[in-house]
């Protein structure tokens, strides 16, 4: 069912896609969390680190959406990587009930952050009305995603525009009336110790969650114009035009704005533009990020809407997610169970959600991707990659290590919660595939 899909999202869409996806409302408040995890500017090389994965990762991505350009990204590529006939179907199952389990808890996160900064104008909130109106932000992306892809990609390249103007305000402003010389870092800042490496692998947490995103177009891989050069033009020219925004907007607000005070900001990007241009143009910035984050939202509702699509048309899956849209040709029901999911996900706070879904995220589908590069080429030589990914496999050494680094620090609760996604996510393979007559049970059913 996936050749009813159509071929319309070019480049420039494609690019735009993924910097939505990356950007959202997660830098704007990230960015004190960071701060507090290392106690001081000293944060920043969770950034640098971050990046330097992400760019490692989005090779591995690149190579693989080249080769596979099929809606279902991930999962696709382990299905193939590791054998449709084998512990591919496992793999993919996984990624598959990640993203229909775990994935509506990032769209929730930038439904939550939008609550957040609306809280700006409306500080008298209640935290009810606040998940009320981040619950009414899904619906809104639901809505903006129901409908032809061509459409949504011009969507995409303007307020691709407008979130890349709202860093470049940003770093403008810290250019003009920052200072590097007046950072302050505490006298402890780059001991080595296990809290150091603890707060490190914190602060990088929270840069990978805001890095996400990288990959999206992945997920669309169907629909695609010239996919074979498309795809990964489109992930590295967002990872470097993304991390290097947000490399030089944190340095731009803490330039300005005192760390100490940067931390306890609930609304950090409005009070930076606050003291540098008084609060009228704050309250002008603070709209930005809210049209930012409802971008982002629809951005990640469109590429996880495809996942269970591409499943369900393969057989894998509830047949009601391949149903597709007799005119506007998309996937009509996964839209909208994913939107109906994130809201529902809105129920829980900010920093569980961040947590949560980043480490959900990593063990799940983040660490058997990185190894179905060199699985695919020992497997199946005779595909076609027209990418190579630079320096292999030098990227996915990078890539898992930065993984596992962040996973080992995140936490013994949020390893547990993912482990224990894992583990029901196993025995629900299990129970199909035992009914179904599917990998391991081929043999002894036939």
């Amino acid at each position: 069912m996936s050749d009813q899909l159509e071929r319309r999202l070019g480049a420039a869409g494609a690019t735009a896609v993924n910097v939505l996806a990356m950007i959202g409302v997660g830098p704007f408040v990230t960015i004190p969390l960071l701060l507090r995890t290392m106690g001081g500017p000293q944060a920043m090389l969770g950034w640098f680190i971050g990046a330097i994965v992400a760019l490692a990762d989005g090779l591995v991505w690149a190579e693989l959406g080249a080769a596979m350009p099929r809606s279902g990204g991930g999962y696709q590529y382990l299905l193939e990587a590791y054998g449709s006939h084998s512990a591919g179907r496992l793999f993919s199952f996984l990624y598959l009930w990640q993203t229909v389990a775990g994935m509506p808890l990032v769209m929730a996160s930038g439904a939550v952050g939008f609550a957040h900064y609306a809280g700006f104008f409306f500080p008298s909130m209640t935290a009810w009305q606040s998940k009320g109106l981040a619950m009414a932000g899904c619906g809104l992306a639901t809505a903006c995603i129901y409908r032809r892809i061509d459409t949504i990609g011009r969507w995409s390249l303007a307020l691709g525009v407008l979130t890349l103007g709202a860093g470049a305000w940003i770093v403008a402003d810290g250019t003009t009336h920052g200072s590097l010389s007046s950072i302050a870092f505490p006298p402890d800042a780059w001991q080595l110790s296990r809290g150091f490496f603890l707060g490190l692998g914190g602060a990088t947490l929270y840069a990978a969650y805001d890095y996400f995103g990288y990959n999206t177009i992945c997920g669309v891989g169907g629909e695609v114009v010239r996919p074979a050069v498309t795809i990964p033009r489109s992930i590295i020219a967002a990872v470097v035009l993304v991390c290097t925004l947000y490399f030089t907007m944190n340095l731009s607000i803490i330039s300005v704005v005192p760390w100490r005070d940067a931390a306890q900001s609930p609304f950090i990007a409005s009070d930076f533009i606050a003291r540098v241009n008084g609060t009228r143009l704050a309250s002008a910035m603070t709209i930005l990020i809210l049209v930012v984050a409802l971008s982002s939202l629809y951005a990640n509702m469109l590429t996880f809407s495809r996942v269970p699509f591409a499943a369900a048309s393969d057989g894998r899956f509830f047949r009601v997610f391949a149903r597709v849209h007799p005119t506007g040709h998309f996937p009509s029901f996964s839209v909208v169970y994913m939107g109906v999911a994130s809201a529902f996900c809105c129920m829980l706070d900010l920093d569980a959600l961040i947590n949560a879904v980043t480490v959900l995220y990593l063990m799940i589908a983040a660490v058997p991707i990185v190894p179905a590069v060199t699985a695919l080429r020992r497997r199946r030589p005779d595909v076609a990659r027209p990418f190579r990914m630079w320096l292999y496999p030098l990227p996915s050494l990078v890539a898992m290590a930065g993984w596992i680094f962040v996973i080992s620090t995140s936490g013994w609760r949020y390893i547990a919660t993912g482990a224990i996604v894992i583990g029901a996510g196993v025995a629900a393979y299990l129970w199909r595939a035992r009914t179904a007559g599917e990998w391991p049970f081929e043999k002894e059913l036939s």
